[in-house]
This record gives structure tokens, C-alpha cells and sequence, in this order.
């Protein structure tokens, strides 16, 4: 939460011997920041005050001092400065540090979340790059979340300056940096060493942080994987409606793929959050600089050459970035993919078109090339099903086939030692039809020939033409899994990507969302043989907010409130309103005649949420 401005001479801000403070500029858990003048350099400051009830505790006392000592020793273009700590004998106990003349990640991710994926990466590249000079000085940092990156950005033209070219050497004009160790631990000797305590953010610690065991680098790299997805996403992997159910949901490590959640972000920059958010320790990237390595590698590979003037681009103008981002990225993609399909690499070639067809579900050749390579999949999966037993099919005919002969040959020789005069009746070859598995296609029966000595001909088997197969490609899903019942039958859930196999006849597809959550739709698919692909799009459902006033808690006249993701939007107490559920779920409730009351709503499609105030 943003603390209101204050001005000088308020009786709320601190009196500092070095500092002059000049007005508030956020608060935490622990600590008021706030922005000052240091006298002896002439400069401006950030100066973090712990809270008055805590200043008197040695325990967090010692905790600022630890933080003013790792962060000291820590000189880096992408981690706020350390420049003084308070004295024992100083009345507030407080930190000096490098005042950033920007915002957080967290009020960027309220503004403007999900952003492109390439722009989270290249966040994550410079947080990634402070994290393992961090590393390599024995200091974990143990809480990377939004709140935590700071983002400073100068546009192209200011008052009086010439604009800074966007490609060559030119100074960076957007800055990101990673401040608060405050809860770090040393890994050298003289560190402090754990008490078993929990501290971090629930959504962002990694399962052994909160089990209290050993924390090291990885369970940074823990904290970039959420940080990365909920930057990509949208919204956090692992949700819940209070501390100890989130805690419970990252210790389970169930969560839903950022490729499910958002189809936009692809397969590959899935892969590498789902790498870092691996609930072992063992199975994540083994260290800050080899996930940096892999971040920079994808970015690269999509057409990225500079990660920073990608930041400046996207800073100076969201909207524009964020429209020829798109246009870039499909063609881009679509570029890759095609390499990958002459290379014969058909698993990268469908990665990258169906993230191009997530960008563009509508283009009507990206949908033909999905839908080709989808069925050329499924049949590739027949045949590797298919060829043990064919191979199996076919050793058994070879064997029936020689053993029809030797007793073919065994009778002649019998009736020639008993009656040596007899003629043998001439041989009558029937034809015995093998069935081929019912997972091989076959245009015709396959024909094995046994030898009769009999002049009778029995036939054995018959064939008979089955339904022919054909597959229903479904190219983009929106919500990212819904429930597709065929024919009436037992629904089941499906993804964009996931193909439905049908006979030649005709079939009513119902789409559904779970719990009721989206308006149904069915979709006939008419008779006929021939493959295809379609795109399914539900509406989720409003839900319905209902705000109630405490009686026991003061209110102004005319009581209104509003809701921070849609400030349009006025609530009055006991009526009844409809609200867009967002791809988080969670609003936040604001009381209007003060604004400092607020509440965080989890809202239901479809359902009505009452909130007291």
C-alpha cells in the first residue's frame, strides 16, 4: 500500500541529526521510507525508519543492522545502495539507502499485468544479475517479490535535454533494482544463522524456506520462478484465500502451467518457470547466473538483441510496445517455426505455432498448419501404438504360413508309404482373412494362404469397412480449460491444442466451465471425413459483490466504496453489483471516504460475495 504524501514540518515525520525528511514515500511491515537530504553530500536519500513499536525490540533492531551489513558489502549497478545505518545511542532506529526515482514491480503488475513476456524476462534478466553478485558474496536474499524490484524509468525527452539515441552505447534510461535484504542470511561463518522462523512473503518462499530447512541460492531462484509467472500470467501460481492455505498450496506444488493460464506465453518460457518453481530444490536451476542464462537464450531466440532498449521501448510507450510486440512476435515465431519443421524438428515447429496462434486465434493459415501438424502427430502416435503389433500380426502369419506346409508335406508322405498307387487329390488354397489391429489402418484384409488337402473350401473371418476416423483440432480455448461433451457423454477437460477423435457422422459438442462458472455453448459438426480446427471462446460469468456495513465501525455520511481494479465503478452498501471477474480473481475493495480502509475480495463467476466493512 502507498502511503499518502506529507509534507514538511508534519508532526508525523521523523526528526534525523544527518537527515532532512522530507515527505513519506511508502511503508512496509517493519519500517516508513521516507525521502530526505543528507547535509554533508547535498544529496537526496532514502532513509527507512523502523515503526515506533518496534524500535525498542533488540531482535528487529539487530535484523536492521544485519541488513545495513550484507547489503553494505553488496556494489551493484542493479541492487539498491546501502549508505548508513543508525547508532546505538540515535533515538530512531533507521537505514540510509539509494533513493530510486521510480516505482515498484508490484504497482507496474497492478497497472499494466500480464505484461509481454519478453518485457517480464528482461526484468528478470537485470533481478537475476543482482541476485548472483548477491550470490557470490554469500548472501541469500530470501524474499524476491515484486514489492522488492524497483523500476526507474526516464523517457526519451525531458526539459532540456537532447533525446538519448535508443540503440548504441547510450546510458540505459530504464533502471531495475532489487532492494530489501533485510531478511537475508549469511552463508559465511560470521552469518547469522537461522532460528527456525519464517520470514518472506507465503506466495514467493520456496517449500524448504518454509519447512525451515536449509535455504540457499535455489530458493531464490524459487522466488523469480513466481515472481516471472505472475508477471507473464497475470496472477500468482499459487493462490489461496489466507497465509496458511497458500503455504499449504506451495508445499503441495500443484499449480496450473503458465502456458494453460496464458496461451500467449508459449511452451518455452513455460518450461523455464516450471524448471525454477520445482518443488525440489535438486530439479530447479542450480543457480541465479544459469536460469539468467536461460532467459537470455529465449529472448535472444525470438528476436530480442538488446534486453534494455526492449525495456525502454516498452517504458516509453506501453500501448504502442504492446501492438507491435504482437506483430513482431507472430512473425518472428512463425519464421522459427518453419526452421524447425525443415529440420524436421516437429515438436519446436508446434511449440512455436501455437503460441503464434494464441497471439492470433483467428488466422485462418495458422489454424491449417496447427490442425496439419496436430493430425500428423495423432498419427504418428497410431503407428509407434500400432507397430508391435503389426510386427507381432505378421510373425504369426509366417509361422502359420510354414506350418500348413510341413503338414502339407507330412500327409503326402503318409498316403505314399500306405498306398503308393493313390493319386492325391489336387490341393485347394483358401484364403484365411487376419484382422489387423483396430489401430492400423488397412485398405485391404491381409491374406494368408493355407493348403487344404480337402476339396471343400471353409471360409474363416470376413472384414467389414469401418467408420472412417477423422480429428477436430481445438485451436484456442478461452478460458485456458474448459469441459467438452461429445454427444451427451460424460465431459471431459480440454485445452487449445487438444484434439478430438470422431467417426464421419454428425456430433453436438457442448463446452462447459467447471463449477458453472462461463455461459455454455454447443458447436454441431456436420457429417463428413475431412479433419478440422476450432476455436472456442466462453463468457465467464460477472459476479456479484455485495459490500455490508459494520455497525460497530464508524462511517462517513453517504458511505460509498469503490474497487481498485475498476475505478469507474461505485458501490453502495447492500446493492447488489456486477462485477468482471479478473484472470487473478482477487479485487480490492475501497472504502471512498477512506481510502486507507481497504479489503482483498476473492470473487466466484457466478456466485454473489459478501463483504462487511
Amino acid at each position: 500500500m502507498v502511503a499518502p504524501v506529507t509534507t514538511p514540518g508534519s508532526r508525523s515525520l521523523p526528526t534525523l541529526a544527518k537527515y532532512d525528511v522530507i515527505e513519506e514515500i511508502g511503508h512496509g511491515g517493519m519500517a516508513t521510507v521516507y525521502r530526505a537530504k543528507d547535509h554533508r553530500l547535498a544529496r537526496e536519500v532514502a532513509v527507512k525508519v523502523i515503526h515506533p513499536h518496534l524500535r525498542d525490540s533488540a531482535e528487529v533492531a539487530h535484523r536492521f543492522v544485519v541488513e545495513a551489513q550484507a547489503v553494505a558489502k553488496l556494489r551493484h549497478a542493479n541492487i539498491v545502495e546501502v549508505f548508513d545505518v543508525s547508532a546505538e545511542d540515535d533515538a530512531e532506529k533507521f537505514l540510509v539507502v539509494e533513493l530510486v526515482r521510480g516505482s515498484t514491480l508490484r504497482k507496474l503488475l497492478k497497472e499494466r499485468a500480464p505484461l509481454p513476456p519478453e518485457i517480464a524476462a528482461a526484468i528478470g534478466l537485470d533481478v537475476l544479475a543482482a541476485l548472483t553478485h548477491a550470490h557470490a558474496e554469500g548472501v541469500v536474499h530470501r524474499d524476491v517479490k515484486p514489492e522488492n524490484v524497483l523500476i526507474e524509468h526516464r523517457p526519451l525527452r525531458t526539459d532540456g535535454e537532447t533525446p538519448v539515441p535508443p540503440s548504441g552505447d547510450a546510458p540505459s534510461r530504464v533502471k531495475v533494482k532489487l532492494t530489501d535484504f533485510g531478511i537475508a542470511k549469511l552463508l559465511d561463518a560470521q552469518g547469522v544463522t537461522s532460528t527456525g522462523q519464517v520470514l518472506g512473503s507465503p506466495a514467493h518462499m520456496a517449500p524448504e524456506q518454509i519447512e525451515g530447512g536449509a535455504v540457499d541460492a535455489r530458493a531464490d531462484v524459487f522466488g523469480m520462478g513466481v515472481m516471472l509467472y505472475e508477471a507473464m500470467v497475470g496472477h500468482l501460481p499459487f493462490e489461496g484465500s489466507n497465509p496458511a492455505q497458500v503455504l499449504r498450496r506451495v508445499l503441495d506444488g500443484q499449480y496450473s502451467p503458465a502456458e494453460l493460464e496464458r496461451p500467449t506465453v508459449g511452451k518455452r518460457w513455460s518450461t523455464i518457470l516450471d524448471r525454477a518453481l520445482a518443488h525440489d530444490a535438486n530439479e530447479r536451476y542450480a543457480s541465479a547466473s544459469e536460469m539468467r542464462d536461460a532467459l537470455a537464450a529465449e529472448i535472444k531466440r525470438v528476436g530480442v538483441e538488446s534486453p534494455v532498449r526492449e525495456l525502454e521501448s516498452y517504458f516509453d510507450d506501453p500501448e504502442g510496445y504492446e501492438k507491435d510486440h504482437k506483430a513482431r512476435t507472430i512473425k518472428k515465431l512463425c519464421d522459427l517455426a518453419q526452421s524447425a519443421r525443415r529440420e524436421d524438428r516437429s515438436l519446436d515447429a508446434a511449440n512455436d505455432y501455437n503460441r503464434a496462434l494464441a497471439y492470433a486465434p483467428d488466422d485462418p493459415q495458422l489454424l491449417r498448419i496447427v490442425a496439419r501438424m496436430q493430425r500428423d502427430a495423432a498419427r504418428a502416435r497410431m503407428l509407434r501404438r500400432a507397430l508391435p503389433l503389426a510386427l507381432a500380426t505378421i510373425a504369426a502369419m509366417a509361422f502359420a504360413y510354414f506350418l500348413t506346409q510341413s503338414l502339407k508335406q507330412h500327409r503326402a508322405q503318409s498316403i505314399a508309404q500306405n498306398d503308393p498307387s493313390a493319386t492325391a487329390s489336387q490341393p485347394v488354397v483358401a484364403s484365411v482373412f487376419v484382422a489387423a489391429p483396430a489401430s492400423v489402418s488397412a485398405t485391404a484384409p491381409i491374406i494368408v494362404p493355407v493348403v487344404s488337402t480337402s476339396t471343400s473350401v471353409v471360409a474363416v473371418g470376413s472384414t467389414a469397412a469401418p467408420h472412417a476416423e477423422r480429428t477436430i483440432t481445438l485451436a484456442s480455448v478461452t478460458p485456458a480449460t474448459v469441459n467438452v461433451s461429445v454427444d451427451g457423454k460424460d465431459p471431459e477437460p480440454k485445452s487449445s491444442g487438444d484434439v478430438l477423435k470422431l467417426d464421419d457422422h454428425e456430433h453436438t459438442l457442448r463446452f462447459t466451465c467447471a463449477g458453472d462458472a462461463c455461459d455454455a455453448t454447443t458447436k454441431k459438426i456436420a457429417p463428413g471425413k475431412k479433419d478440422d480446427a476450432i476455436s472456442v471462446e466462453l463468457h465467464v460469468k460477472d459476479a456479484t459483490l455485495i459490500v455490508t456495513l459494520d455497525a460497530t465501525v464508524p462511517h462517513g455520511q453517504n458511505p460509498t466504496f469503490g474497487i481498485e481494479q475498476y475505478p469507474a465503478l461505485v458501490v453502495k452498501p447492500g446493492v447488489p453489483v456486477p462485477v468482471t471477474v479478473p484472470p487473478a480473481r482477487y479485487i480490492t475493495v475501497i472504502d471512498r471516504n477512506n481510502p486507507s480502509r481497504t479489503t482483498k475480495v476473492d470473487l466466484r463467476p457466478g456466485q454473489s460475495t459478501t463483504v462487511p466493512f
